[in-house]
């Protein structure tokens, strides 16, 4: 088949990187308009058009949903993966098999534009990817395949994320075996839950909850927006933590144990592992600590 991939994150890479090796061509990539990156404020495209480019296939970046008019009805059908655009009817009906979403959830749980976040979030033990017919519903079309996997208690999003692009190719493949042996897809059966976009401020780290509560934001928004507090009116992100045994005191209160740096919640006590200090990189909470020159008592946020 001709397929035609929209595309932005890297997490669609495994997927196309199978493509290219597939009887499929990739006729087309689309991907978001090039965006203002780093210090230098220059505009840089994105990871799928980079892939795209270094392996000679054809992109375009529209700015609106109707550009694509008149580039993708000779498509057997577009295949997105973290777009991060809604498409509209008029759009989805130009490819012969329309369009297929390859979506990181078990669907109808979790639908929406931060799947992955949101379950780590809630501390779910289990996810997977489904790939679906995409219609105006916001991720409500039919299900080609789903395959589950169990998550990993040390998993942190960017390990999420890598795990369930890795899944990609194969439900892929067999989804479009389905629609080439005319194979129909299933209604979505089940009670829907909703993944909503990540604010930063909702990523902002809340010392008062429990610690398997911090944890999971922790794990959830890492690296992006980045779980966040302040140290000495400075955004400081943690990047890793582990649920220490150790007695609590005040929220947000640190101290080093033994070469542990701690930091007390609500209800429990983690231990701190990485850590990016405002203008660093991201490096060992121990190391940090030792620089920062604690004094006892010194709190978070």
């Amino acid at each position: 088949m001709q397929i035609g991939v929209a595309a932005t994150p890297d997490v669609a890479i495994p997927t196309l990187e199978w493509l290219l090796q597939s009887e499929h061509e990739i006729a087309l990539v689309i991907t978001q308009p090039d965006r203002p990156a780093g210090r230098g404020r220059e505009l840089k495209q994105s990871i799928v058009a980079d892939w795209a480019t270094t392996h000679n296939i054809p992109v375009i970046k529209p700015e609106k949903s109707q550009e694509l008019i008149g580039s993708i009805e000779q498509l057997d059908l577009v295949l997105t993966i973290g777009y991060g655009t809604l498409l509209p009817e008029e759009v989805l009906a130009l490819p012969r098999y329309g369009f297929l979403n390859l979506h990181f959830s078990l669907l109808p749980s979790y639908r929406g534009a931060a799947p992955v976040q949101r379950a780590l979030q809630n501390g779910e033990s289990s996810t997977g990817v489904t790939v679906f017919q995409l219609e105006k519903g916001m991720d409500t079309g039919p299900i080609f395949t789903q395959t589950s996997i169990e998550i990993d208690s040390r998993w942190r999003s960017v390990e999420l994320f890598q795990h369930l692009a890795e899944m990609g190719p194969a439900v892929v493949a067999r989804s479009f075996e389905m629609i080439l042996t005319n194979q129909q897809p299933s209604l979505q059966d089940g009670i829907p839950s909703y993944a909503p976009k990540i604010s930063k401020a909702e990523a902002r780290i809340d010392f008062q909850h429990d610690s398997h509560t911090v944890i999971n934001l922790i794990r959830a928004f890492t690296y992006e927006p980045g779980a966040w507090t302040t140290w000495k009116s400075e955004p400081f992100k943690i990047c890793d933590a582990n649920v220490s045994a150790h007695t609590t005191k005040t929220s947000g209160q640190i101290e080093i144990v033994d070469n542990s740096v701690l930091v007390s919640t609500g209800s429990g006590v983690i231990e701190i592992l990485t850590v990016i200090p405002a203008g660093k990189k991201e490096m060992a909470a121990i190391d940090w600590a030792r620089g920062a020159r604690l004094s006892d008592g010194d709190i978070f946020g």
